[in-house]
């Protein structure tokens, strides 16, 4: 079998060649490409005599994947594969598997730091103290005792929701069905309504699916209190972000903190949220530790070990 790697993976060849070291010692090749292309022709090229092909975050177009004529199998190195043309593979017979709970730690980390980063004013603080100013006039908040609502409460979200215990918070939240864990710890499951309303600070940890595109809308930020703060490390379409800069910019709620946006960074100079009132943006950070590329990389080749196996792992189709 040919496998091959359609982009970096975060992870140095030397390294991503020693994870991959069991399927090469049974006769697979692997080709590795170090760099992105987002030319259609090129990855056409690159794909056209692959029979499993592994992928992070750019887009696999329904033209790509036919042009793979032998393709059985895309191990997609991320958790959401909404930028996969899943009709298209499901046409072709073409499993497609994920590499769930591999940035868990990493997400969970950065949404606190968002969190921290807004109620400190870290940002503006950081260039105040570098011209020789002072804290005057800038706001010091604490999670402490603070209201966290959390949309979704799969592994990260639950993970959120465990930090959030420890710092002191209370925690409520929004998800399709309940977690008795959670619950067991003090976590109060209410309506999407209700946890906006109530919600001192609001993280979204959701899929991005057809339901939840553009979920949180303009009715939904007005439901917000004034002093709120909204987090988004997980897709960028799920919120309507043209809303979202217009309550910043006139100071209807206090502040967000936002790692994804409705495309993937560089972010056009004319991005609403980039000149929104007291925002955090960094540029699609969450999952990408050093730690979690390794542990990405890791469930991305063994999903292909066990595809190969017989016992596939992780499947999405």
């Amino acid at each position: 079998m040919k496998i091959t790697v359609l982009e970096p993976l975060g992870v140095e060849k030397e390294k991503l060649e020693e994870i991959a070291r069991p399927l090469i010692e049974k006769g697979h090749t692997l080709e590795i490409f170090e760099e992105k292309s987002t030319d259609i022709e090129e990855l056409k090229r690159r794909v056209k005599d692959t029979n499993i092909l592994v992928i992070a975050n750019s887009p696999l177009k329904g033209e790509v994947i036919k042009a793979a004529s032998d393709l059985e199998m895309i191990s997609v190195a991320f958790t959401g594969v909404d930028h996969v043309d899943l009709d298209i593979a499901k046409e072709n017979d073409i499993l497609v598997s994920n590499a769930a709970g591999y940035s868990t730690p990493a997400v969970v980390e950065l949404t606190f730091g968002l969190m921290i980063g807004i109620l400190r004013n870290v940002v503006p603080l950081h260039k105040v103290t570098r011209e020789g100013g002072t804290m005057e006039g800038f706001r010091q908040r604490e999670l402490h005792g603070r209201t966290l609502g959390i949309l979704g409460t799969g592994d990260i979200g639950g993970d959120v929701a465990k930090v959030a215990i420890a710092f002191g918070m209370k925690v409520i939240a929004f998800n399709r069905s309940e977690n008795e864990e959670l619950k067991n710890l003090g976590v109060e499951y209410m309506s999407m309504e209700d946890v906006f309303k109530t919600s001192d600070i609001v993280t979204i940890h959701l899929p991005l699916n057809d339901k939840t595109r553009g979920i949180v809308d303009q009715r939904y930020l007005n439901m917000l209190k004034k002093d709120a703060i909204l987090i988004n490390a997980a897709r960028g379409p799920i919120i309507d972000n043209n809303a979202l800069a217009k309550a910043l910019n006139e100071e209807k709620i206090s502040g967000s903190g936002i790692d994804v946006f409705d495309m993937e960074p560089p972010i056009p100079s004319d991005y609403p949220l980039l000149n929104a009132k007291n925002t955090v943006l960094t540029p699609h950070i969450a999952y990408a530790s050093e730690e979690a590329m390794v542990r990405r990389a890791g469930i991305v080749f063994k999903n292909i070990e066990k595809f190969l196996e017989g016992n596939p792992q992780n499947v999405i189709i």
